[in-house]
Formats: structure tokens, C-alpha cells, sequence
């Protein structure tokens, strides 16, 4: 993983050391940067000692609302920024790919696996010291990365309040997971939509439109796990919140049979709710789309009226956690640098990037303008053809007001000179382009 330049990155005069905060995604990633370029890196995990409310393995950069990062193919935004982040040396993207289970054009990994082998990663690299404690204070001095995440430890996020002023809090919901044993396989079928990749990356669930409605109403009077005042993004919206917008809301949504025919009828069915695998062995089931703030016991009567699912045996119930991430456009530099303060950074789904890999590459290049920074070197700016810079330029952007996370989406890029009609050749050729790019931004900056 990125040993090819290692020798040429670790070339330095000076061994400075950075603390890094949080050993999320965006953390493993900002250390790996810095001990990979030669520099020495403190980092800080709270676990095992502390967890917050969504985390349960100790192990690093722990997926916990899904164990999916979203397609692989180049032609889509998902795809692009995970090239991208390999061409930076990540290593949050080879060890997905060494721990893949199937999904389909989606790149979903054995969760624990997946933990497991950045922890090793970290812990091999000579450069970092991974210090296994709670942090409460920002450190007064010194190069400093704070990516604690959207979790982060009560002391830390005040001190975090204090340090950037308003900050906006919502609340993530995780969807249930179920195991395999306890699906009731005569009412699935396995299939991807449209036939794309293997046919048993997913297992569906369909519905009649008798049994849509009846579980469509049942979710609609469900009881809610008590919560504090929040807003919640519309990325990770509750099933029975989406649910509360229309009849078909949930239809036209995680539960859309488009794509899928159901082979016992031959038919398109009314409603389907897919079942992703969670593990490599497919013990373990996901509830696509079905983040929720049901109490358990609704959740098992109202899921339990989805055919498949009237025996389903959870080992994991849907939860909703705090979520907190800052006005970024008056904060932060397109380095994931405080404007206030220089030498501290931010990274991470704290930044107001939305999503495993958005929250990783994050750490990539907070990591790398630290490394920057200390060699007395401008930052690194990526294009804005890129989806990294585009990204690192929505956080950035002083004219966004209403400021809201944002995740990888072609959106963000700026459109080609010639229209191509053709969705998929015009995301390919944006990709392409984004590559190029990319290319062009590290030559000019001297990255290697």
C-alpha cells in the first residue's frame, strides 16, 4: 500500500511532530499522509477505553452507519473519488478492495476485516504512535488535526464549540442488520437491479401493494426512540420519517422495484426492500435504505410485516447518533486549514463532507497540506475538475450560506465545454478529465 516513493516522500531535514485526533477514516488517513512523507505522528483513539454511542469494535476507522462506499465504476462520482484518493497513496481504498464482499458495482467490505487491517496498517507504520486515550483539550501548540468525527467525545466537542464558535448539530441513523438464517427465503430472491454485477449481491424482499400499505401506515404510527431537539440530514433520513411524506414517498425511494423482477411471478413487484451483504460470509444482512429511530421492539414488529422478514432475528438494531459538523465556509481553507489559526486542521465528516470515503479523502489531503505547511511549501489546491478539489472547494466557499454536508457527486464539477447527451459517456469523459487533472495539480505542486 503506497510503498512505491516512499523513499522519496520520507526525505526530510527536519522529523517534526503532528497530533492527529480521532482515528476515524479521515484520521488514519491524515497519519498515514504525514508518516509516509517522514514526518512523526501522535495519534489519538479514545477506544477502547471510551466508545461513543454508534461505535462498538475498537478497532480504527470502524464503519458504522454501512458497509458499503458506494459504486466502484469510474464513470460515477463515488468511483472517481476513490481513483483519485488511490493516486494519493490512500489507505483506507486498497484495504477496502483486499476486504471486499460482494455488492454488486458497489464496493462493500467486511466490516471488521476492513477495521482490522487499518489498525495493523497504523500500527506497523513506524512513524505513528497510536496513544489509545480520550483527548479533551485542542493542544495550544504545535501542528495540530482535529478529526475526531461527528462523534466526538463531549469535552472535545466543546472545546471544539469554543475554539470555532457555532457549530450545527443533527443526528445519523443506522439501519438494522439481520442475520441470514433468519430470512424467510421463499418470500426473496436474489438479484442486483437491471442485472448488474451478481446476482446474489443482493437479496430482495417484495411487497404486494396490500402489504406495502399496510407496512407503509404501521411505520407512519410507530413508536420513536426518545431524542433531544435535531435537524436531520436528508442523507441519512429516518425509513418512517421518509415514510411521513406520502403513500409512495418510501416506493419512489430505498423501497423502489424498478430494475427488479420477482421470479416467482414473472413480475415487477409493488414495493422491495433490498438486503445487502454485511459480511464476507453472508451470515449478515443490511437493510438498505433503512436507517431508523424506532424503538427495538417497533422495529421488529414493523419490519417483521415485510414478508422475509416476519422471523428476522436482529443483531443489530437501528440507531440514530449525534452528528456534528462546523460552518466550514467561514472556518476553514480548501487545505481543511482553520483560517484563525494556522497549523490547525480539520478533517473528516466534521468538515461537512458526507460519507466513508469523502470523510477519508478529507484526511488525505489535511494530511498532506500539514506535511506542506511544515516544509514551508504553499498548500495543495486539486482542481476544481477534480472531485476532491471541488469538494475541498464547497467547504471552502465563502458565498455558500445555507451550508449543508456534501458528498462526492458530479454536481460539483464544472461542466464540459461540449454538452454530451449521454449520461453515462458525459460522466466518463468528467472523469476522465478529473484524472488528467490530477495529474497536472501534483507535477505543479512537486507531490510525488
Amino acid at each position: 500500500m503506497g510503498d512505491e516513493g516512499s523513499a522519496q516522500r520520507r526525505e526530510t531535514g527536519k522529523d517534526d511532530l503532528v497530533t492527529v485526533v480521532g482515528g476515524g477514516f479521515a484520521g488514519a488517513e491524515a497519519a498515514w499522509q504525514l508518516a509516509r512523507a517522514g514526518v512523526s505522528v501522535r495519534l489519538y483513539e479514545m477506544k477502547p477505553g471510551r466508545f461513543s454511542p454508534a461505535h462498538q469494535n475498537p478497532d480504527l476507522a470502524e464503519p458504522v452507519c454501512s458497509n458499503s462506499f458506494k459504486a466502484e465504476r469510474l464513470g460515477s462520482a463515488a468511483g472517481l473519488l476513490k481513483a483519485e484518493m488511490r493516486r494519493l497513496d490512500s489507505l483506507c481504498v486498497p484495504v477496502a478492495e483486499q476486504t471486499r464482499v460482494p455488492a454488486g458495482g458497489a464496493l462493500a467490505v467486511d466490516r471488521s476485516a476492513f477495521s482490522r487491517a487499518v489498525t495493523e496498517a497504523i500500527e506497523a507504520e513506524p512513524r505513528i504512535t497510536l496513544v489509545r486515550e480520550e483527548v479533551t483539550e485542542i493542544p495550544a501548540a504545535g501542528t495540530v488535526i482535529i478529526a475526531a468525527g461527528p462523534l466526538a467525545s463531549d469535552a472535545l466537542t466543546l472545546r471544539i464549540q469554543e475554539c470555532c464558535g457555532n457549530g450545527l448539530s443533527f443526528y445519523d441513523a443506522a439501519a438494522p442488520i439481520v442475520t441470514a438464517e433468519s430470512i424467510a427465503m421463499d418470500n426473496a430472491f436474489p438479484a442486483s437491479r437491471y442485472d448488474r454485477g451478481g446476482e446474489d449481491d443482493y437479496l430482495n424482499c417484495p411487497l404486494n401493494q396490500e402489504e406495502y400499505e399496510a407496512f407503509q401506515a404501521a411505520l407512519q404510527g410507530a413508536q420513536r426512540a426518545r431524542t433531544h431537539d435535531f435537524d436531520v440530514y436528508e442523507g441519512c433520513m429516518p425509513i418512517e420519517a421518509l415514510a411521513a411524506r406520502g403513500a409512495d414517498a418510501i416506493r419512489f425511494g430505498p423501497m423502489k422495484p424498478v430494475g427488479l423482477r420477482d421470479p416467482r411471478t414473472g413480475r415487477r413487484p409493488w414495493a422491495v426492500l433490498q438486503l445487502r451483504k454485511e459480511n464476507r460470509a453472508g451470515t449478515l444482512w443490511n437493510l438498505v435504505g433503512f436507517q431508523t429511530n424506532l424503538t427495538f421492539g417497533e422495529q421488529k414488529r414493523v419490519f417483521g410485516l415485510i414478508p422475509a422478514l416476519r422471523e428476522a432475528d436482529y443483531v443489530r438494531y437501528g440507531v440514530m447518533h449525534r452528528n456534528t459538523f462546523l460552518d466550514s465556509p467561514r472556518l476553514l481553507g480548501s487545505d481543511f486549514q482553520m483560517k484563525s489559526r494556522p497549523g490547525l486542521y480539520f478533517a473528516g465528516q466534521i468538515t461537512g463532507v458526507e460519507g466513508y470515503m469523502e470523510s477519508a479523502a478529507a484526511g488525505i489531503l489535511a494530511g498532506r497540506n500539514a506535511v506542506r505547511r511544515l516544509r514551508g511549501l504553499p498548500p495543495l489546491t486539486l482542481s476544481p475538475e477534480t472531485m476532491l478539489g471541488a469538494l475541498s472547494r464547497y467547504i471552502s466557499d465563502p458565498s455558500v450560506r445555507d451550508f449543508q454536508p456534501m458528498g462526492a457527486n458530479f454536481g460539483l464539477l464544472p461542466e464540459l465545454p461540449e454538452r454530451i447527451r449521454d449520461k453515462r459517456a458525459r460522466y466518463e469523459a468528467l472523469a476522465a478529465r478529473a484524472l488528467e487533472a490530477l495529474e497536472v495539480c501534483l507535477r505543479e505542486a512537486g507531490e510525488p
